[in-house]
């Protein structure tokens, strides 16, 4: 029985991970998601300094890898923008996506300077980008429209300065273009506000859209982690809600919502978004840590919008909740290996979990967390259950927009590579010209390299996650006092930043700002490599 035991763990587990780098895009998950995004935002009266935040996890390995900086640019009259359709590659060194073109869009006169990521996340104004899937009603997605969630990203960083100025160029480029992806939120945020803004198609065949925005109340914290979570609106409050024109008629003509009922967007245009539980205990635990008083019930169908968190949220709070893995709740992903065998009864390893802690665990009586095994067919079932950290993150972000300081310097993205889990968030300042060539080397699709910054992060975290019990606490030794460094000494770098701006020299600024970016970037590369060949060393005969 013993050896049978190892060798289910041992199949499953190899099941597991064949079917995940096997199936990353939307079309393989619908009906809950598993890998999908994370966007945690901060209104600026519930920050510890009073910036206003939005943080995004894109946890799939088939986006891209790379990133780099696009400069502003003027453009002449008649320039067009092309529009892309995204599909599944599979005929890359590793599953990623192929971008079609069908159509375009024009151009305006002038564009911003963005920090171009998988979803272009940040531009010269403050003005940032965070994103979650929540797929919506299949029936809505339409490929008639031109426009999808990278390529909307793309445009508000490039074209606007303002959260809402974003939001009313996307509903008029929407009605007139179309949208053609599945339902998604943005949170998006300006020095001044932050709000969430969900987008669904309207019906196969049609151009156009359905939309609706919520702001976040300055004084409190929200979360999209791939589940509509917009209820109940009111649109005399224009204020803190915006929609399309079109949002009652169409849930009504579908019989998806009747007048007599209170209007939730949630429900009439992503219900199924509601049942997944993967979505709703991240919700649960998000806001369990930053406002444990509500005593929240982690089983749940409905939380609150937003809420106000206990204390004032920090950066260093936000990097412990995308690291977690519900260590100390009865979700913990951290405890011994539980499955079932082919006679359905329980098996519990003799050892503690010595994997990434995400993707093995019976949580209230669910056999293998997230996942299980069908015995007949040797397929895996998913079942939704889900950290917040995750393996195959491809990066992750955390913006600050910031009134009181200049542009070149208020807004910051503090960014990551790979799983928040096993890697450090460095700075990259929205006036920073440029990034690491580690950065910029599309390396992944064409297989390992040592040129990349992505691979230096995916090779260490990987071989961390062979003995995740005993190699975290050799990765957190190295990544957690050099955090530390990073967000103590950011007072102090960016005094000496604006007293250069104060000088009147904006430029010197920006070549400031932009060293401190590339000196930090390449740092930590080369640490991650470093910390990779130790472990690869000291665990040599233990994996």
């Amino acid at each position: 029985m013993k050896t049978k035991v190892y060798q289910f763990f041992t199949l499953g587990l190899a099941l597991l991970l064949f079917n995940l780098t096997q199936a990353q895009d939307k079309s393989d998950w619908k009906g809950g998601y598993p890998e999908g995004c994370t966007s945690i935002t901060v209104g600026k009266l519930a920050s510890v300094d009073g910036s206003v935040i939005t943080s995004h996890t894109d946890d799939s390995h088939r986006t891209r890898s790379w990133m780099d900086i696009k400069p502003a640019k003027d453009h002449k009259t008649g320039d067009m923008v092309p529009m892309f359709k995204r599909t599944a590659d599979n005929t890359k060194a590793i599953p990623a996506y192929k971008h079609d073109k069908i159509g375009e869009i024009p151009q305006v006169e002038h564009t911003y300077q963005y920090v171009n990521s998988a979803y272009p996340c940040m531009n010269e104004k403050q003005l940032g980008i965070g994103e979650s899937t929540f797929g919506g009603r299949d029936e809505l997605q339409s490929d008639a429209g031109l426009i999808d969630c990278q390529r909307l990203c793309q445009l508000m960083v490039e074209r606007c300065t303002t959260a809402r100025e974003a939001i009313q160029m996307a509903g008029e480029l929407v009605e007139k273009y179309g949208w053609n992806d599945y339902g998604e939120a943005l949170t998006i945020a300006d020095p001044k506000e932050v709000w969430h803004f969900e987008i669904v198609g309207p019906g196969k065949g049609k151009v156009g859209g359905v939309w609706v925005a919520q702001r976040v109340p300055d004084d409190h914290i929200a979360c999209n982690v791939n589940a509509s979570t917009i209820k109940e609106i009111d649109l005399s409050k224009p204020d803190y809600f915006m929609a399309s024109e079109n949002i009652y008629e169409l849930a009504k003509a579908n019989g998806w919502w009747k007048e007599e009922e209170t209007f939730k967007f949630c429900y009439a245009y992503a219900p199924n978004s509601r049942n997944a539980i993967g979505s709703r205990r991240r919700e649960w635990r998000i806001f369990d840590l930053l406002a444990p008083s509500l005593h929240l019930d982690p089983n749940a169908q409905d939380y609150p919008f937003s809420v106000k968190p206990d204390n004032k949220v920090s950066l260093e709070d936000l990097v412990m909740v995308f690291k977690d893995y519900y260590e100390g709740t009865p979700y913990d992903m951290t405890r011994s290996i539980r499955a079932t065998d082919d006679e359905g009864k329980t098996i519990i390893s003799p050892l503690a979990n010595p994997f990434m802690p995400y993707d093995q665990l019976e949580i209230s009586n669910v056999s293998g967390g997230w996942y299980n095994v069908n015995h007949e067919n040797g397929k895996i079932d998913f079942l939704g259950e889900r950290t917040i950290a995750r393996w195959y993150t491809m990066y992750a972000t955390i913006i600050q927009c910031r009134d009181w300081l200049p542009d070149e310097i208020g807004g910051v993205v503090w960014l990551a590579q790979d799983n928040v889990a096993t890697s450090i968030y460095v700075p990259v300042y929205c006036s920073a010209t440029d990034l690491p060539n580690s950065y910029k080397t599309p390396g992944r699709v064409n297989g390992f390299t040592r040129e990349s910054a992505w691979w230096a992060f995916n090779r260490m975290g990987t071989l961390a996650a062979q003995r995740w019990g005993d190699i975290r606490h050799d990765v957190d030794a190295v990544w957690n006092p050099m955090q530390k460094e990073l967000f103590e000494n950011q007072k102090k770098f960016e005094k000496e930043a604006l007293d250069i701006y104060n000088e009147k020299k904006p430029q010197k600024t920006i070549d400031y700002v932009t060293k401190y970016t590339n000196e930090w970037g390449n740092k930590v590369v080369e640490e991650a490599w470093n910390l990779g060949d130790f472990i690869w060393t000291k665990y040599d005969e233990k994996f």
